[in-house]
């Protein structure tokens, strides 16, 4: 097993990343100008209406409920395996194993539709200045900028990241406050906790696709090994990441109703033969100019974002997996000039080319079946190890006897765990509905792959304890 304390060979590039650095690179995970354009037209459609702004509210509490329990644990675990760590320390070797093969196969799903999803808007985008290219070319040349960026230092992506999830919250704080300097529709008044509203349409519809919003967020901890003073920068980086979205979305979503007017909503948005042009229209009838040009370019560039924050997910798993015996130990190198997990990043790259070919071979959709069947396997995946790993931290405190507030050792984490177990199987039963793949194979075989991930993670580190039990007594401890 490579060393994995002190200075040397096969670690991670230490000090370089800030709290801001960290902060920018798990949000652009959660993709804000895609959550505005993309997702929350839907989530208008299929959830609950005028009552998004109060499920947002929800949710957000939510997520710092889980985020109190996971920065508790945070303070005493050190190790880029982030909720493979925790499922270590907490609940042992043989759940790590399932969750860290869980959390290789939910981020690669989530990375490989949301290059379907950024080839179908690129395509449409760049086409209308000219530059037309069949959508699996732009999404190969995202494939491209991406492995580039992953293979090389995290410091150089962080500087990307933090420039292009800028650039997001800046066009939509512009088309914000040029609602509220307009006044909206017709006032800015907006009750946004009336429990009518809010508990009208599928409020389960409406508080999925706000979660999806937040995912990403989880990703501090992964970080933990390269960012300067983590015990400090971990989980501030953790609640700034829960709060900027959470709040971004509150308000935006709010503006987004008072702009066209609350009673107006709902017929706006089914009398349009794509929701994710709402934004826009917005953007245009309250700034115009060359701001909803500005900001469809920026749509794609916050799915590039997304990718790579997602690529850097992935790539340190598989190095964390590698380094602790549950992948091939190429797996656990890092570059000798970048100190960056090349291999993982490279084996990523290699999975994304092979996921394109198959999709454009067969012709199929880049939005309504790369993006739609496979992302919602990443959703179900991360909801399954955001479960496990609120049980991981009661567990830990108990077992390990270290005092703690019982509201954050306790308390919360059983909450957040008892809605994200609640959510897990939710989302597993009405798979084929969300994903439009009812009555099909697909519709069992897809949500499948996130339990089948867990069984063959758990007989890999069975194994593991077998033929080396020293290492395995090791696994999820702290990286020096």
């Amino acid at each position: 097993m490579a060393e994995i304390s002190g200075v040397g060979a096969n670690q991670l590039r230490k000090n370089s990343l800030g709290l801001l650095a960290v902060t920018f690179m798990v949000i652009s995970a959660a993709a804000p100008l895609t959550g505005v354009a993309g997702a929350m037209p839907i989530a208008f459609l299929l959830g609950n209406g005028a009552g998004i702004p109060a499920t947002f509210v929800f949710v957000t509490l939510v997520m710092l409920a889980f985020a109190v329990g996971y920065v508790a644990m945070s303070r005493h675990v050190t190790n880029a395996g982030a909720f493979y760590a925790y499922a270590a320390r907490g609940l042992g070797g043989r759940t790590a194993g399932a969750i860290a093969i869980v959390a290789l196969v939910a981020y690669n799903a989530m990375q490989f539709g949301l290059i379907g999803l950024l080839g179908g808007i690129a395509a449409g985008v760049f086409g209308e200045h000219g530059l037309v290219l069949p959508w699996w070319g732009w999404s190969l040349i995202a494939i491209a900028l991406v492995g580039i960026l992953g293979y090389r230092q995290v410091d150089l992506s962080a500087k990307v990241l933090v420039f292009v999830v800028a650039l997001e919250y800046l066009v939509v704080l512009v088309v914000d406050f040029a609602i509220i300097g307009k006044g909206g529709e017709s006032g800015l008044a907006l009750n946004i906790f009336d429990t009518n509203v809010m508990f009208s349409g599928s409020l389960t519809a409406a508080v999925l696709f706000c979660m999806g919003c937040f995912i990403g967020f989880e990703a501090t901890t992964i970080y933990a090994e390269e960012a300067r003073d983590p015990e400090k920068t971990i989980p501030r980086a953790t609640y700034l990441s829960v709060l900027m979205i959470g709040v971004f979305f509150v308000f935006t979503t709010w503006l987004m109703i008072v702009g066209v007017g609350a009673d107006k909503l709902m017929p706006t948005l089914q009398g349009l033969s794509d929701p994710s042009a709402f934004f826009f229209i917005l953007a245009d009838q309250y700034v115009g100019g060359p701001v909803p040009a500005i900001a469809g370019l920026l749509l794609v560039s916050s799915l590039f974002a997304a990718l790579s924050a997602f690529h850097n997910y992935i790539a340190r798993y598989s190095y964390v997996a590698g380094r602790e015996g549950l992948l091939p130990a190429a797996f656990g190198r890092t570059h000798d000039a970048h100190q960056s997990p090349h291999v993982g990043s490279v084996t990523q790259t290699a999975g994304a080319l092979i996921v394109l070919a198959l999709f454009a071979g067969l012709g199929l959709d880049p939005v309504l079946n790369m993006f739609t069947w496979i992302s919602q396997i990443g959703t179900l995946g991360v909801l399954a190890m955001m479960t496990v790993t609120s049980l991981s931290v009661i567990v830990f405190f108990r077992r390990q006897g270290i005092s703690g507030q019982p509201l954050a050792t306790f308390v919360l984490p059983l909450v957040s765990g008892l809605v994200m177990a609640g959510l897990f199987v939710y989302i597993f039963l009405h798979f084929g509905d969300l994903t439009g793949t009812t009555g099909g194979i697909l519709g069992i075989i897809l949500p499948a792959l996130i339990p089948l991930a867990a069984v063959i993670g758990y007989l890999l580190a069975v194994r593991l304890e077998k033929t080396e039990p020293a290492r395995f007594a090791r696994m999820g401890h702290n990286a020096g």
